[in-house]
């Protein structure tokens, strides 16, 4: 039997299924095997909502200290979830390219945003989601809620009998017009028929990283020469240089992944292009702002996403996110 490598992972669908889809990809360039290690999260067991835990970065400390331990080679994360400080010791060896970087509805009868009723009532654990809606649609209701993809979709009227895997949050169910979603998971778990309108960053700019995987990995490498060769060449370079500029808005904003803070790079020619808002979570302000760089690698991306943050910080952006 060929050599294996251990891959961490969440326990949860989409966890399980993203990560299955990245070590798939490393085992056919790198020729190992693979063995997948489930590890429970402090976000799988306790509940309360996202933001009151501190953000989504309580799903990824166990398997970070999973990974320092030895306990596996490789952890796979959503990069959205990962808090911007790296941890001493670990790296993110990989960032593969990107999936689709929008919010997602999904929403009972198949109504698009414009035709949700007044007073609706719309499901999301994020911050920044519900404060973009209410700014474009002050009538909603923002729901806070918890759980898995499948038990999220399980709160809209209609949808009916869900794939639950026994997630935090999963006793109520149709209870709501419609819940917002990152239509990456969506597409990663095969359930795009729920969605009913990709929502344009336009309208709702997505969090720093959505839509992008993290294969991090302990610094000193993986122990295998093979894969180390094969995520440095699965690593994907303009999602890369995107994702890098996003969190380094974040981090010089000081702003954890569940403040309301949505950011968006892409490559325009031979420039990086950086837009961000900055939301009041009652969507009563909000401040949008954009800049660009010339492509110059990962230091002239992490300094495009510094000096926006720089610009809106001036500009009164921490005191409209509740961040001052």
């Amino acid at each position: 039997m060929s050599e294996t490598f251990r891959v961490g992972t969440r326990g949860s669908a989409l966890a399980t299924t993203q990560t299955g889809w990245a070590a798939q990809k490393l085992s056919e360039i790198s020729g190992l095997g693979v063995q997948t290690v489930l590890v429970k999260t402090e976000g799988d067991v306790v509940t309360g909502s996202l933001a009151s835990l501190g953000g989504t970065g309580v799903f990824a400390a166990a398997l970070r200290q999973h990974l320092l331990d030895a306990g596996c080679d490789l952890a796979v994360h959503s990069l959205k979830d990962l808090p911007t400080a790296q941890p001493e010791g670990l790296v993110l060896s990989c960032i593969p390219e990107r999936e689709d970087v929008r919010d997602a509805l999904c929403s009972r009868d198949g109504l698009v945003l414009e035709k949700l009723p007044h007073g609706a009532k719309v499901g999301t654990g994020s911050p920044r989601r519900g404060a973009q809606l209410l700014a474009h649609r002050p009538d909603l209701e923002i729901v806070d809620i918890r759980g898995n993809v499948p038990t999220r979709l399980g709160r809209v009227k209609g949808i009916g009998e869900t794939l639950d895997d026994g997630s935090v949050g999963r006793a109520t169910q149709g209870d709501l017009d419609a819940v917002i979603l990152a239509a990456a998971g969506m597409r990663r778990l095969g359930l795009e028929k729920y969605i009913t309108e990709y929502l344009d960053p336009s309208i709702m700019l997505p969090a720093p990283g959505q839509g992008a995987l993290a294969l991090e990995t302990r610094s000193a490498g993986t122990g295998h020469a093979a894969l180390d060769a094969a995520l440095a060449s699965f690593d994907d370079e303009a999602t890369r240089l995107q994702v890098v500029a996003e969190r380094s808005l974040l981090a010089t904003l000081e702003a954890g992944c569940a403040a309301p803070i949505g950011a968006l790079a892409h490559v325009e020619g031979n420039e990086l292009v950086l837009q961000a808002v900055a939301c009041n979570p009652d969507g009563s302000q909000t401040m949008r702002r954009s800049a660009r760089s010339a492509i110059d690698g990962v230091a002239s991306a992490q300094q495009l996403g510094r000096d926006l943050a720089s610009t809106m910080i001036a500009d009164g952006a921490a005191v409209i996110a509740g961040l001052a």
